[in-house]
This record gives structure tokens, C-alpha cells and sequence, in this order.
């Protein structure tokens, strides 16, 4: 099934978050005791609700999209390119440009949205921050009342599960194990938050996450046991 997909109707996507706020006294107090239970299951004892809002970027009630990257791919003839681009800035504008993206170029049956681990993350978080600005969702993040069989998502890590519901395999193992060459990374999913709030360097996430875009598709590509992109295929729009 997987080989009868064509590449031109898949968007890979990855997006980046990070705490709504930079710091945890600029909640209201309603809102931090909401975090506080929220969070205890995680952190146990071992932080306080302030130390550990750090990592309030992962749960969308108290987190927010800062960019979501885009990939995908274009044949003319015996050519094919890879194309990605980036949407960043204020949330819930760039909500709305990746919402107008999937109503007009991937919004019919046959297209489907690839990420790594997206079921999980990437997909219900995109949803659930739409909902919250008040943006209606499109098609294909409108999942209720469908049937498993009818969802239009593509994962890469459950199709390197195969059936095996307890596996989690990060996207840099499995482009390690599969050959995959690693992109030149400077920074890592646990530096987002600082370099976001601290370097206030957008770009350089944007650069992180276009990256994971890529590498997404390379593994899709090594799951159809077809030719990895050359870094000449590869065009930032």
C-alpha cells in the first residue's frame, strides 16, 4: 500500500512550540494552578510547577506554535525536487496560512500529511491551537467521527512500528540506522525554548525544523526502499 501512495500528494510537516509565556509568573494565577496539576504527574516531586514550566511548550493548553515547516515534492519528467518553506510569526496568523495551504493545494482525498511521530504531536497540537484561536479546522485535521481507515495522516514512526504499539525510535535514530545522512544541526528540540525567548533567533529554528522536514521525507523514501535526495533536489522557498 505504502508504495502505491505518489510522493506529489504527501505533505511532511514538523512544527516547533514553546511555553505560551517565558516565564511562569506571567501566568495568572488561574492558569498556574492549572499548570500545577496538569503537571504533576510528571514531575512528581522532584520540581516545583515554576521549575518545570520550562517544558510547558509540549502540552498545547499552555504551549504555542512558533513555526511550522512544510515539504514537498515536485516531478517534471525524470526531475524531481523537494521544496520547503516555512510559516512563522504571530500563532494564530501563521495558523491560518497553513490552513490556507491545505484547503488549496492538499485539500483533496488523495492528499495526505506526513510527520515523524505526528499522530502523537504534531497533528493533534496543530488542531487543538486552531480550535483555541477560534480557527475552523480544515478537512484534513477534522478527524471526529472518522474511522481509523479514513484519516488522511501518514507517520513514519508508527510505520517503523509495524504493529509494535510499545516502540518510540526518535527521528535522528532512525535516519541513523537507515543511512540517512545527518543534517548539520546546531541545535536540538530541547534548546527551542531558549533560543526562541533567550537569542530571539527564529530563523535558526525555522532552519532546525526545516531540517527535520527533510530528513522525514528521506526516511520515508528509505521505507519505499527508494534513492535518498540529493542536497541538489532540495529547494528553501
Amino acid at each position: 500500500m505504502l508504495y502505491k501512495i505518489s510522493l506529489e500528494h504527501i505533505l511532511f510537516l514538523d512544527i516547533e512550540t514553546v511555553p505560551e509565556q517565558e516565564n511562569y509568573n506571567e501566568l495568572d494565577a488561574v492558569k498556574q494552578e492549572l499548570w500545577e496539576h496538569k503537571s504533576q504527574y510528571q514531575r512528581k516531586d522532584d520540581f516545583t510547577a515554576e521549575e518545570f514550566y520550562e517544558r510547558a511548550g509540549i502540552w498545547a493548553e499552555f504551549g504555542k506554535i512558533i513555526c511550522i515547516s512544510v515539504g514537498y515534492f515536485n516531478f517534471k519528467g525524470a526531475d524531481r525536487t523537494f521544496r520547503v518553506t516555512t510559516f512563522q510569526g504571530d500563532e494564530s496568523v501563521l495558523l491560518k496560512e497553513f490552513k490556507n495551504l491545505l484547503e488549496t493545494h492538499f485539500g483533496s482525498v488523495k492528499h495526505l500529511l506526513c510527520g515523524h511521530n505526528a499522530k502523537e504531536f504534531d497533528f493533534p497540537y496543530i488542531a487543538r491551537r486552531m480550535i483555541i484561536h477560534g480557527i475552523e479546522l480544515p478537512y484534513k485535521l477534522n478527524l471526529f467521527g472518522k474511522k481509523p481507515w479514513e484519516i488522511p495522516h501518514l507517520d513514519t514512526m508508527e510505520l517503523w512500528k509495524f504493529g509494535d504499539y510499545k516502540h518510540f525510535t526518535s527521528l535522528k535514530l532512525m535516519a541513523n540506522v537507515l543511512g540517512i545522512p545527518s543534517p548539520k544541526e546546531d541545535i536540538d528540540g530541547s534548546m527551542v525554548r531558549e533560543v526562541y525567548y533567550i537569542d530571539k533567533d527564529i530563523d535558526r529554528i525555522c532552519n532546525y525544523c526545516e531540517l527535520d522536514v527533510i530528513t522525514t521525507a528521506q526516511v520515508f523514501l528509505r521505507l519505499r526502499n527508494e534513492e535518498l535526495l540529493e542536497e541538489s533536489e532540495i529547494k528553501r522557498i
